[in-house]
């Protein structure tokens, strides 16, 4: 199989901005887009390709038809049919709410067989001055307290506070309270689940004009309420080296900064390979046949191919996300 290229999913948000359209190159009437899904297989929203052969299929289509040639014999045993991981771009223009996810368990105890639990990492692009978010709590906090803070809007007071620069990662697992605020634009690696408790919005009114729904109960059952010392996840950056950021069950995402072209054996890795530009232009090669890539597009390589090389132009910054280590 060829690498795949999809068309985004472009979802307008109460909270969302303009940057997604220009940073990817594209032109649309979509207002306040928040999120740019860039492979999904969410069984409501799953991404089509974008052109070649398979133009027209979507991801969920393509690994009923290849299975482990598509994502590797290991994955379709794990999670069969599903693709498995769901990759965005986010435009933060304010604060989106405070939020927290649950882990597969309580996935599928309080919504059924085939709900998964939602483990994600964070890979800030771009932030303006001050930008900030939130990730963890700064204190304990018991589900008692908790309920109250939710009740009178404090509930900010207990958590975390990250002012945020380009580079920098935070790793999210299921139970780890979070926001996403007004001035991060940013790469988000998540597992196929779109379940997401809504702790606090500010009062704020959806697109509807309506207030938006909080489930402050199911949020009190996903809260790990443990205190770590910190959230943030911390790497050594270096150039035209293979850095990792994050390694967990779910996916292992690596950052490549390259002025150099970077060639990856991938014979010994039984998963397909997400590659999201962040920044740059340049080329993949993959098995020998070439394929162009620019800021703000993500392309999924087969688990079938076995060499991998990326090629910058004038520089090029990169994020790829497998399964498995």
């Amino acid at each position: 199989m060829q690498p795949l290229v999809f068309e985004p999913f472009l979802r307008t948000m109460v909270w969302g901005g303009d940057k997604i359209a220009p940073y990817k190159g594209i032109t649309t009437d979509i207002p306040h887009i928040g999120e740019s899904w860039e492979i999904s297989g969410v069984p409501e929203h799953p991404t089509v390709v974008a052109d070649g052969p398979y133009a027209g299929k979507t991801v969920t289509e393509l690994v009923k038809e290849f299975k482990e040639e598509l994502v590797g014999k290991h994955v379709y045993a794990a999670t069969g049919d599903e693709f498995p991981l769901l990759v965005k771009f986010i435009d933060a223009l304010t604060d989106l709410s405070i939020q927290v996810h649950p882990d597969d368990e309580m996935a599928v105890r309080c919504h059924g067989e085939g709900f998964r639990g939602k483990t994600e990492m964070w890979y800030v692009i771009d932030a303006a001055p001050g930008a900030k978010l939130y990730s963890g709590l700064s204190r304990a906090l018991t589900p008692a307290e908790y309920e109250k803070m939710v009740a009178d809007g404090t509930i900010t007071d207990a958590l975390a506070s990250y002012e945020v620069h380009p580079g920098d990662v935070f790793f999210l697992p299921a139970g780890r309270i979070h926001a996403i605020c007004g001035g991060c634009f940013l790469a988000e690696i998540q597992q196929t689940s779109d379940l997401t408790y809504r702790i606090w919005d500010y009062g704020r009114l959806g697109l509807d004009g309506k207030p938006r729904q909080l489930h402050t109960e199911l949020a009190k059952q996903a809260i790990n309420f443990k205190v770590e010392d910190t959230y943030r996840t911390l790497y050594e950056p270096a150039q035209d080296e293979e850095v990792e950021l994050v390694s967990c069950k779910y996916f292992t995402t690596n950052l490549y900064d390259l002025t150099l072209p970077y060639a990856k054996d991938l014979s010994e890795i039984d998963s397909f390979i997400i590659v999201m530009c962040v920044s740059g232009n340049g080329s993949l090669e993959v098995d020998g046949e070439s394929l162009d890539i620019r800021q703000g597009q993500t392309v999924l390589i087969p688990a079938s191919a076995d060499d991998l090389c990326f090629i910058p132009e004038d520089g090029m910054k990169l994020l790829t996300s497998h399964i498995g280590v």
